[in-house]
């Protein structure tokens, strides 16, 4: 297995391994992080189930399989789905060849943008997962 990407340290994290990154477009891009890869190992489909609309922090958008486990996918914010990255539906291994670049699954325009504040930093998220 190849070395594990570092965790990023311009996005927030969820401890259920979402990350989620400002955009200078005022969007906030969402994926998975490396440790959620590392347990899931292969991933085999991603479902989008909240492909547009209002969402809000603590709402699920979709599930991701792997060989192992279904897991829900979860929004930290409040907004709007304005984007699903369909090549990541269309090939989830994407996601464990790049969890944090073109691996990402979903773009939000936030309703608060300050709700990322409350969401764990880059230390915090490895500090309790390490």
């Amino acid at each position: 297995m190849s070395t594990p990407a570092p965790t990023p340290t311009d996005r927030r994290y969820l401890d259920s391994h979402e990350w989620h990154k400002p955009e200078d477009d005022g969007t906030v891009t969402i994926g998975i992080s490396n440790f959620a890869v590392e347990e899931l190992t292969d991933i085999t489909y991603v479902e989008v189930s909240k492909d547009s609309g209002a969402i809000k922090a603590g709402e699920t958008f979709g599930e991701i399989e792997s060989v192992k486990a279904t897991s829900d996918l979860f929004c930290g914010i409040d907004g709007e789905v304005v984007e699903v990255n369909q090549a990541v539906i269309d090939a989830p291994e994407t996601i464990n060849r790049d969890p944090y670049g073109q691996g990402w699954l979903i773009r939000v325009k936030p309703t608060d943008p300050g709700q990322l504040e409350s969401l764990k930093s880059t230390a915090d998220y490895d500090a309790a997962n390490a």
